[in-house]
This record gives structure tokens, sequence and C-alpha cells, in this order.
């Protein structure tokens, strides 16, 4: 939110402007007082500042040149040049706000200071105007390569993190202390419908499930059949037979039964039967779309919480980027054509010594 400080009074009806509003104006009032000091400051653009009239001040602070420090102690005429510029781009500048400025800033010298709070403050807009983008991309089921898309904005997003590190480098040990987001809305009927389909398919034919060892229980969206699922591939594992009623079984050992009725189990295990590599792909991306919105929700969690500074908003963010870095590696495998299989080299032939027959008959000859 833009606060208008132009207006050159305190109005109660605007809520309260956040402490990097005042970090801005005492920045600016430092470069006003004193137009060198802003040779020392780096990182900082007009981008920087979050509202448009101080953003229209240090443009004006950056195009003009330095006046002579002995004749701008004696008069404003330099201050007007920067009235008069700044009004170019932004309406509602006045000369007292300029005047304003300089008064309530504090020190000049802490002007390195008061840029490093401005920094921050732009830093986290901007990782949350990327998060919210990387959002909306989770959530739109309307892309036609939904999981391509998603992984495009995570590479963008990892991209930014990368750049607001190199000038806050995360510390070790420091992460947010934000609570993690709260849970999203039930999942859809479809993931129902197909990951019963998946564990019906799978039961029938368990020598497929060891070409998708790259699902996990934790892709599927229900707990029960990420638990089923477990039984399954146990099940394969230890080289018993799998069917529905050992499945069953096997849930039972596990604990799964409580509260679901064994002849539901049992109805959609004997389901219909398509691929299983079709649908296991299927969960998997449902579970990658999944991972990235659950990740983006946590990494604008973070933005959010004024308290999460730039080094945990660093630590934090590749902490929750790297969920989907590994699911990304799953999908690939998933996904990834299989290689051409190479013909078995014919075995070597090698001469055979002769047949007692024939080493008699030639000691006979001879």
């Amino acid at each position: 939110m833009s606060h208008p400080p132009a207006s050159g009074h305190d109005d109660d009806s605007l809520p309260s402007p956040p402490p990097v509003f005042h970090a801005e104006q005492a920045l600016l009032g430092a470069l006003l007082l004193d137009p060198h000091r802003l040779a020392d400051l780096t990182g900082i653009t007009t981008d920087s500042f979050s509202d448009p009239v101080h953003s229209a001040v240090f443009a004006a602070l950056r195009t003009l040149p330095a006046p002579d420090p002995a004749e701008h102690a004696q008069n404003a005429h330099w201050l007007d040049r920067v009235l008069t510029t700044a009004t170019r781009q932004v309406r509602g500048l006045t000369a007292p706000y300029l005047h304003t400025l300089i008064q309530v800033c504090p020190w000049p010298r802490h002007a390195p200071a008061y840029a490093r709070m401005v920094e921050a403050e732009h830093a986290r807009r901007r990782l949350r105007v990327a998060t919210e983008h990387f959002l909306t991309t989770a959530r739109d089921a309307s892309l036609p390569h939904p999981v391509d898309a998603v992984l495009t904005e995570a590479d963008t997003l990892a991209a930014l993190v990368d750049d607001i590190a190199t000038r806050f480098p995360p510390r070790a040990g420091v992460l947010p202390r934000t609570p993690p987001p709260v849970a999203v809305s039930a999942p859809a009927s479809e993931a129902l419908d197909e990951e019963r389909v998946l564990l019906a398919t799978a039961a029938d034919h368990p020598a497929e499930i060891d070409s998708v060892r790259w699902l996990l229980p934790e892709d599927f969206t229900f707990p029960l059949h990420a638990g089923l699922w477990q039984c399954l591939t146990a099940l394969a594992r230890r080289q018993e037979p799998v069917d529905p009623v050992t499945i069953l079984w096997e849930a039972q050992q596990r604990g799964l039964l409580r509260g679901t009725e064994p002849g539901e189990i049992l109805q959609f295990l004997t389901g219909p039967q398509v691929s299983v590599a079709h649908w296991a792909e299927r969960a998997l991306q449902r579970s990658l779309l999944a991972t990235a919105e659950h990740t983006g929700r946590r990494i604008k969690a973070y933005t959010d919480d004024p308290a999460t500074t730039p080094f945990q908003l660093v630590a934090g963010a590749r902490r929750s980027l790297a969920d989907v870095s590994a699911i990304r590696i799953r999908w690939h495998h998933a996904t990834a054509p299989a290689p051409p299989r190479q013909p078995r080299p014919k075995p070597a032939t090698r001469a055979c010594p002769p047949t007692t027959t024939t080493a008699r008959t030639a000691r006979t000859s001879r």
C-alpha cells in the first residue's frame, strides 16, 4: 500500500505506515542533506522503494549531479532542482515534504543502514510477487503441461532466491520461525478414483510394481491408499502371493483397517485394471503439483511475516524448494524414455579339443 507522504499532515483515516516507510524517509533525508553519500550506496535502485513518491525522489537524486557542499549548505537551489525533476514522474510531491524528509532523518551518516533496511524489504516484496506467480501456476488446472510450467516457475523462484542471497547470504542455523500454513481443503474425487484404479491394477499385475519404484507412499492423496501401496510393495518385495485377500491381511497386520470396512477395500481392489505405469505417473503428477503448492504457500507465509529477516527468507525458501527438487528427480525417472535394449553379444566360439574317437583315429593313421 502506498502512503501519500506529500500531503504535509497526518491523516488518521489512513493506516499507520510500516517501518520500511520510515527507513525510506530517513534514507532520502540523509541523501538530501548530503548528496555525496549516494556514491557509497550499492544495491539500491528506484524499484527498491515501496512508495512511488520516494522512488521519484531517489530517481531525481541519481539523475542530478551532486551540488557543491558549501553552496548546498547556504541555499536550497539544488533541492528545487530535485523537486522539479521528481515531479515529472509523480504528482503530489511538494517542497515542504522534501524538508520533512530532511527533518525526520535521525543521523545522515547512518544512510548505509537505512539503505540496507530498504533493500531488505524490497527483497521480501520481490520474493512475495514471484511466489504468488508460482502459486498461481501450481493451481492452474487449465495448463496443457502443468508440470513443465510449475518446474519452470520453480527454477525462476530459485534463481531469485540465489540473487537475494548474494546480498543477504543465509546464516547457519537461521530458519524462519513462521508457523507452517494450514492444510488445504480435501482433495477432489478424481484423485480417489484414480488411486483406487492404480491399486487394483497393481494388485492384479504385481510384476509391474518394480517398474514404478519412483512412486512413494507419500505421493498418494489419501492415507489409506498410501498404506495399501506399502502393503503391495512389501508383499511383492518378499515375493509372497499378491491378491486382494493377501493385501487385506497385510493391511490388518499394519493397523490400517481401523475405521474402514474390509469389504470396501476388497471391492475397489477388484475394480478395473488398466496400466500401473500410467496411473502411477498420474499420482506422481498430482503429488508434484501438491508439493509445489505447499512449497509456495510456505514461502509466502515467510514473506508475509514481517519478523522474518532476509537471511531467514533465503534459508527457508531454499529448504522449501528442496522438496520440489526431490520430487522433480523422481518425475524425470518416471517420464524419461526407456533406454533401447542392447542386443546381447553372441558368445565367442572357442576351438574344442578333439573327441576321443577322432584323436584315436589320428594316432592310428600315424
